[in-house]
């Protein structure tokens, strides 16, 4: 009986871990060249969910850039390094109003600038949109 409610606890304790894994971390495969060399097409990222105050300039992060269109496998989703959080000053090379990134959004750019689809087009980045934070690759599709 004792062996019984042992392996019963554990079981359930598995179920709740892995279901909080779930709702923390997500895959997103990369798409397109525009992260490149860092990450290329089919690269599959490891992205944990967070909110905007976690970022830091310079991590790879994840967003929604828009509906996804049918058919389209990102889902609208961008995968793009973060270059400024609020607070921090906006860089010269992407023309939004202000000196300085507001509170509620962030700026981001492609690692492959002449191919990428960032805040040089976008402008500032919504809190809301942000996914999360990529923590590592883990292989390609």
């Amino acid at each position: 009986m004792y062996v019984l409610l042992t392996v019963t606890v554990v079981i359930v304790a598995a179920v709740v871990w892995l279901v909080t894994l779930r709702r923390r971390l997500i895959v997103v495969t990369v798409h397109g060249v525009s992260m490149e060399p860092t990450y290329v097409a089919g690269d599959r990222l490891l992205v944990r969910r967070s909110r905007l105050e976690r970022v830091r300039a310079g991590q790879v992060v994840v967003v929604q850039g828009g509906p996804g269109k049918p058919g389209d496998p990102t889902a609208g989703r961008l995968v793009k390094r973060a270059v400024a959080v609020p607070g921090d000053p906006v860089p010269s090379q992407i023309p939004v109003p202000g000196d300085v990134v507001p509170a509620g959004n962030l700026l981001v750019l492609g690692d492959n600038p002449a191919r990428s689809n960032d805040s040089r087009r976008l402008g500032y980045i919504p809190a809301d949109a942000l996914i999360g934070v990529v923590l590592r690759p883990i292989g390609q599709r």
